[in-house]
């Protein structure tokens, strides 16, 4: 018994190598270079996503925001793995407060990023209502393929 103990513990050494899994200690224990994230996250440069609108109001950020201000949420996938973004308190997120320029057929409005969207995909922003008036009636609903840089 002992033995094949022992033969399964090799085996499960063997694999765990092979595979190069890495079991972290603690959540807060694990380093990002926030270079490699931000290349990974592209938080430079032009982004492009679907433009949604939503009723706005205590943001992940901390703030309390209207729907008559020119505020956006990112998406959760960038808001959780925004560069400097340690994980927990999200009103120190990084990523609030940084204005964003979005373009979309040749119309253009600058919003404060002040929340969180979690039906978001990467490059989408949920707008306020006059934040997404600014690009299109809202009847619309959903822009798609809208541009935008961080400012």
């Amino acid at each position: 018994m002992y033995r094949s103990l022992l033969h399964l513990f090799f085996i499960f050494s063997l694999v765990i190598t092979v595979l190069g899994v890495a079991v972290p200690r603690e959540a807060d224990e694990i380093e990002v270079d926030s270079e490699v994230l931000e290349k990974r996250l592209q938080v430079s440069g032009t982004h492009s996503g679907d433009m949604t609108f939503y009723d706005v109001g205590l943001g992940a950020c901390g703030w309390t925001d209207s729907d008559s201000e020119l505020v956006a949420a990112v998406s959760h996938i960038m808001f959780d793995q925004f560069p400097g973004y340690k994980g927990g308190n999200p009103n120190k997120n990084p990523v609030c407060g940084k204005h964003a320029k979005i373009t979309y057929k040749g119309k253009s409005v600058t919003v404060k990023i002040v929340d969180r969207c979690p039906g978001c995909a990467t490059g989408d922003l949920d707008l306020s209502p006059s934040a997404f008036s600014k690009l299109a009636n809202k009847d619309v609903g959903r822009l798609h393929g809208a541009k935008w840089t961080f400012q």
